[in-house]
């Protein structure tokens, strides 16, 4: 059994809601647990929707301790844990595929490593085929929802 074919696999893909931060944040740390090395994950929802608060629960789950923002102007930060790097794009401000090229990425993907993409729709060919879409949402009671899908699947 591989490590994306487990219960908690099975539990994102059909939907969780999540009713605080903190909630979200640890169902990301558990997924960032189980993730295997060199992934993408492709972080889709609207602005305010968590997704900066998914990537805080991955860096836990890699063990690292620094504190985690939105790259938003910076477009893209870089954190070191014991067990792999995390490299954070917000690709919000890019216009197009040759924007994220120009960033020079993959000199900063040294295995193990993960690279989480907040806005992907606007970077599409640079998300590889095997990467895990993270849908995000708030629903009308103010909770949110994540769902993962794979497009590997």
């Amino acid at each position: 059994m591989s490590k994306l074919d487990n219960p908690l696999i099975a539990e994102l893909e059909a939907g969780v809601i999540t009713r605080s931060p903190g909630e979200m944040q640890a169902r990301a740390e558990a997924l960032a647990r189980i993730l295997p090395p060199d992934c993408t994950l492709a972080l889709h929802g609207d602005l305010g929707v968590g997704k900066t608060t998914f990537v805080k629960g991955l860096a836990q789950g890699f063990g690292i301790r620094e504190s985690i923002t939105s790259p938003t102007f910076t477009l893209f930060s870089i954190h070191k844990g014991p067990s792999r790097t995390l490299v954070h794009l917000d690709a919000y401000r890019l216009e197009d595929d040759r924007q994220a090229e120009a960033l020079m990425l993959e000199d900063f993907l040294v295995s193990p490593w993960c690279l989480a993409v907040e806005w992907p729709e606007r970077i599409p060919s640079w998300i590889p085929p095997d990467a895990i879409h993270v849908e995000l949402s708030i629903l009308p009671d103010e909770a949110h929802s994540l769902r993962i899908r794979r497009s590997d699947t």
